[in-house]
């Protein structure tokens, strides 16, 4: 399995039978690695609706079929408004796929869609095929991150680091601690000046006060899990 980072917080978890997109934000991102007509995922998720996260969803679900799981306002909105086809989930809910599940756990933010539909925030805790990929969304630090891996050991965590809109560096290191992730890949960061951070400086930090490793990828850069 490949963990694609394709920019911002946008990632594509891949095999060759299997594409999962999560956060799809292509068009009007200035450091996207690709175009939204250029993937096919089998399905795709969402944190929030936030346009930087969901400016893509509609167009490449109607264009491939893909289901969309959102939290149930953003599944009406997707779903009863723009004619896709969209899956409910709730806070602490869990959806099944063939490829494995998906369970919907808090972030502390804010969400309102460019067309006004007010939502709830949130992680998503993904098992894909066994792996266990834990993509926080939107966040502020906050001490129940602890209990997102006692449903599963992360294999995965996919944190935004950028300050400003969410957490920073400083305090993602201590978000690193209490999810307890094997590998951390930081995310929503220098996509534009009011979030600029130093990845390096957060991976240094993060390996000498915890036991995560840190995967720094580039916008196009992919991770062999």
């Amino acid at each position: 399995m490949e963990i694609r980072y394709h920019g911002h917080a946008t990632f594509e978890l891949a095999d060759a039978d299997t594409s999962v997109l999560i956060d799809p934000f292509l068009t009007g991102n200035p450091k996207a690695s690709i175009g939204a007509d250029a993937l096919n995922p089998s399905a795709i998720l969402v944190t929030h609706g936030h346009g930087d996260h969901v400016a893509d969803v509609v167009p490449i679900a109607r264009r491939t079929g893909a289901p969309v799981l959102a939290i149930v306002e953003l599944a009406a909105e997707f779903g009863e408004q723009q004619g896709v086809d969209a899956r409910d989930i709730n806070l602490g809910g869990t959806v099944s796929f063939d490829w494995g599940w998906v369970k919907m756990v808090p972030a502390w933010h804010t969400s309102t869609t460019p067309k006004g539909t007010v939502n709830t925030p949130a992680g998503l805790l993904v098992n894909f095929k066994g792996v266990v990929v834990y993509h926080l969304g939107d966040t502020a630090l906050f001490s129940d991150l602890r209990l997102v891996g006692k449903r599963a050991p992360i294999d995965y965590a996919l944190m935004c680091i950028g300050g400003h809109y969410t957490m920073d560096r400083f305090d993602a290191v201590d978000a690193c601690e209490l999810v307890g992730a094997k590998t951390v890949i930081p995310c929503h960061y220098n996509t534009f000046p009011a979030i600029e951070a130093d990845a390096e400086a957060f991976k240094a930090d993060v390996e000498s006060a915890t036991g995560s490793a840190v995967v720094v990828l580039a916008p196009g850069e992919s991770h062999s899990a």
